[in-house]
């Protein structure tokens, strides 16, 4: 990207997740290509190097939270025991905020007094204490969502509608394959105290920004755009894919493994199902099992991430069957954590079998690659529906048995059915390469830009 002369100062507020840090470092250094200079204010927990990136000032504030207290394996242990509702992840997202709120008001009036001008400070969604912080120092707030805009419709984040407004007018026969009703109803019942809590934090958070950031493409969620637009009166500015629009960050917080790239070299095109579920969920040994005898059978190769601690009572794959390893023998792959854009844009690839987070849905559809859906919890859910009802680029893993894991991957990797599907998904992969000319996320780039401007003003 061409570097324009100087526009501003602006700040950005992390969370401290991978899948929130990622998007928040490519919106830093696409804002930072476009001329603003840029300070980073981050919790302790989860750092990145800032010898990495030395074009932006990093400035930690105190969490008052160990890591071993709020870390990505304490939210999966969290997540184990439900989906979606019953489990208290709001608690930590609550206690982040709490802790984080004094310190990043006190960094922020110290940017003030030192730059003497703030263009905006953009916030991610968890981190809605920035809101308030803001309100209060007269500057203009504006949000970064990590997960698709339809999460939007989930969240009662319009308490004055009830159920029947706010469902209205999905009789379109997309919004309706989305099953929002059902999603919807999974994540708000039996709420928590702090459940509460966090989803008033974050509607007063929305009500009050400047615009909302979304790292999407307007023809993946075109019709509950459509339908979200009518509920924010606040700019909502859609600029995704923002790991296309950046250039190459080195934000992983997990050592990536490029010896991978090396195997899948020698591997057929299109051949390879590459496994990897993200950097929060965890599987029991059971599913750990059946996950290896299903790819084995399959006799498809394969790159299977398994994160270190992410089979329950494991260190990392000492749990993997007897002979599984010596049946597979070169046709699999197996790494603690890939460099995943790379992987998926490798010629070998057929397949991505994913939790579907959201990070991973985008880097999919920008490389055509089609999916095996098999979720875990929150907006992953409604990936999938869209994934398999709305785009049908994927099939989702619904019985986690051998013999069903086979015939899945068969079924997209081999079957006229993988075929059809691998088609559309190149077809998304075509539209999606038009965002990024003018008339795409460029174009909403620039209203953002132009947003800041009138915010600061």
């Amino acid at each position: 990207m061409e570097k324009q002369q100087k526009s501003g100062h602006l700040v950005l507020v992390m969370a401290p997740f991978q899948g929130h840090l990622t998007p928040m470092l490519q919106l830093a250094t696409i804002l930072h290509s476009k001329g603003f200079s840029i300070t980073i204010v981050h919790p302790e927990l989860n750092s990145l190097n800032p010898s990495n990136h030395p074009e932006f000032t990093f400035v930690p504030i105190p969490d008052k939270i160990k890591e071993s207290q709020l870390s990505d394996e304490d939210l999966a242990d969290k997540l184990k025991e439900s989906l979606v509702s019953t489990v208290d992840v709001a608690g930590s997202v609550q206690s982040l905020n709490k802790n984080c709120a004094a310190p990043l008001k006190k960094c922020l009036e110290n940017i003030l007094h030192s730059h003497h001008h703030i263009a905006a400070v953009i916030y991610d969604t968890l981190m809605f204490c920035a809101q308030t912080i803001v309100n209060d120092l007269g500057l203009p707030g504006i949000t970064l969502r990590t997960s698709s805009a339809t999460t939007l419709l989930l969240f009662p984040v319009l308490p004055q509608l009830g159920e029947k407004e706010l469902m209205s007018g999905i009789e379109s026969p997309e919004l309706q394959a989305l099953q929002l009703q059902r999603l919807r109803a999974l994540i708000v019942q039996n709420p928590t105290q702090a459940m509460m809590e966090v989803r008033a934090a974050f509607t007063n958070a929305m009500k009050f920004s400047s615009a909302i950031i979304v790292n999407s493409m307007e023809f993946l969620e075109l019709e509950a755009l459509s339908k979200v637009r009518q509920y924010f009166r606040t700019p909502i500015f859609i600029v995704g894919p923002l790991h296309k629009l950046a250039p190459a960050i080195c934000g992983s917080l997990l050592t990536e493994d490029d010896k991978c790239i090396s195997w899948l070299n020698k591997q057929a095109p299109k051949s390879v199902i590459y496994v990897s579920l993200g950097s929060i969920a965890n599987i029991d040994k059971q599913e750990l099992i059946e996950t290896a005898w299903g790819l084995s059978n399959s006799k498809q190769p394969f790159l299977w991430v398994v994160r270190p601690g992410m089979v329950c009572g494991s260190e990392w794959i000492e749990s993997l069957p007897n002979g599984f390893e010596e049946n597979v023998g070169e046709r699999g792959c197996i790494v603690k954590w890939a460099p995943q854009k790379e992987v998926l844009a490798h010629g070998a690839v057929g397949g991505f079998w994913s939790h579907c987070g959201w990070n991973s849905t985008i880097e999919s559809i920008c490389e055509g690659v089609p999916m095996l859906c098999r979720p875990f919890f929150g907006d992953q859910l409604l990936n999938t529906s869209y994934i398999c009802n709305v785009w049908k680029i994927g099939l989702e893993l619904q019985n986690l048995e051998r013999g069903n894991i086979e015939r899945t991957i068969k079924r997209l990797m081999v079957d006229m059915e993988g075929k059809d599907i691998r088609k559309r998904a190149m077809d998304l992969k075509k539209k999606a390469a038009l965002c990024l000319m003018e008339d795409g996320s460029t174009s909403s780039f620039n209203g953002l830009i132009k947003q800041i401007t009138v915010s600061e003003t």
